[in-house]
């Protein structure tokens, strides 16, 4: 039995779409907290509304044109300055838009109601990474993105959370409300978390609130949702929501690590340990821009390697760290990161890729630097 041409195309498309269909999710998702499912409640009475108005429309925009046809002999109605009509087209979409306005005002109103929060957090945007500060609590860290460089570069398989990965969560505690306070040290970012459906402008000078608390204790991601440079798919938001004595012991311990971080400052390090964390700093904060060998990507990225900075006076060097170059996609890391950190940085650039220059800069020169700065 020979099949027309049409038959074999529908069947092709039919195995295709029922394929795909499973993986095809076109609607929104509950989320994991009380803003989040007032939300979708919302967006399902909207889009019935919208369904049950596009049914009575074409409904009867179809039932005109079938019934009232020219070939049946019908003349059209003249409805021209109908004052019933006119009232009647008015009204209607007025208590259609009530039926909208009143459920979407009250989760408005929840939605910007950050009062009376238990813990507060500042979300500052950096390209491209986040910063996390516990106010009141001592404990503040960077974000960085933690998908391997290979699968970037397509050199190994991508993971199931490709670009979702950081090394430090922003952790929260279970049924607490949380209060964050958005803003960005350069550019304008998004912190985006849609299972919390919070979405928040950071922009430079200005701080913005948002607030969640969260349901169910796991892991949740989201993303930076403004364009914000070179690397903007590139600083991924993940949030950890633990158990409350869960949260109180990861707290205990950041407390512990910051505290360990100050005496840090003080100890004395040898070149060789001072290159070893620098290494792991480097590849953490520089290396998306000049890259994994200090080639860089010219002219936006100078490279490192045999660089007059990394080769040149330390000072310089360790100035242009700290406060970073203006005019230039150099960003300043005085604030970004600890003084171990910078010093250690700092030299690695001047020891690897065969600059080789055999110095180094320790944590209390940063530190002298920092006090001097504040002054």
């Amino acid at each position: 039995m020979t099949r027309h041409p049409h038959v074999w195309m529908g069947l092709l498309l039919w195995s295709i779409f029922s394929q795909a269909q499973a993986a095809w999710t076109v609607n929104m998702a509950p989320g994991a907290t009380q803003i989040s499912n007032a939300v979708f409640d919302l967006h399902m009475t909207i889009f019935w509304i919208c369904v049950v108005i596009g049914i009575i429309v074409f409904g009867a925009m179809f039932w005109s044109m079938m019934m009232h046809r020219r070939s049946t002999g019908q003349n059209a109605a003249n409805f021209h300055e109908n004052t019933r009509v006119e009232i009647l087209w008015t009204i209607v979409p007025f208590l259609i838009l009530v039926a909208m306005a009143v459920p979407a005002t009250a989760t408005l109103i929840k939605m910007y109601d950050s009062s009376e929060s238990d813990i507060d957090i500042q979300v500052t945007g950096y390209q491209w990474k986040w910063h996390y500060k516990y106010l009141g609590q001592d404990v503040e860290f960077f974000s960085n993105l933690a998908t391997p460089a290979e699968q970037i570069n397509n050199q190994s398989a991508k993971g199931e959370h490709y670009l979702l990965e950081v090394d430090k969560p922003l952790v929260l505690p279970v049924d607490a409300k949380v209060r964050f306070l958005v803003t960005s040290a350069d550019v304008i970012h998004s912190w985006w978390v849609p299972a919390f459906a919070v979405k928040r402008d950071a922009i430079p000078g200005f701080v913005n609130e948002a607030w969640t608390r969260v349901d169910k204790p796991g892991l949740y991601r989201g993303q930076c949702a403004e364009l914000c440079g070179k690397d903007h798919g590139f600083m991924p938001i993940v949030v950890e929501v633990k158990s409350k004595p869960d949260y109180e012991a990861w707290l205990a311990e950041r407390k512990a690590e910051a505290a360990q971080l100050k005496e840090l400052t003080s100890k004395e390090w040898t070149q060789q340990e001072l290159i070893e964390r620098g290494d792991k700093v480097y590849h953490t904060a520089c290396v998306a821009c000049h890259q994994a060998e200090g080639q860089g990507l010219p002219p936006m990225f100078p490279a490192l390697k045999g660089s007059k900075i990394a080769t040149g006076p330390v000072a310089d060097h360790l100035n242009i760290v700290f406060h970073g170059k203006p005019g230039t996609s150099m960003a300043a890391f005085g604030k970004q990161l600890s003084e171990v950190d910078i010093a250690a940085v700092v030299t690695y650039e001047r020891n690897a890729w065969g600059n080789n220059k055999g110095d180094m800069v320790t944590p209390k020169q940063v530190l002298e630097l920092k006090q001097a700065e504040s002054q």
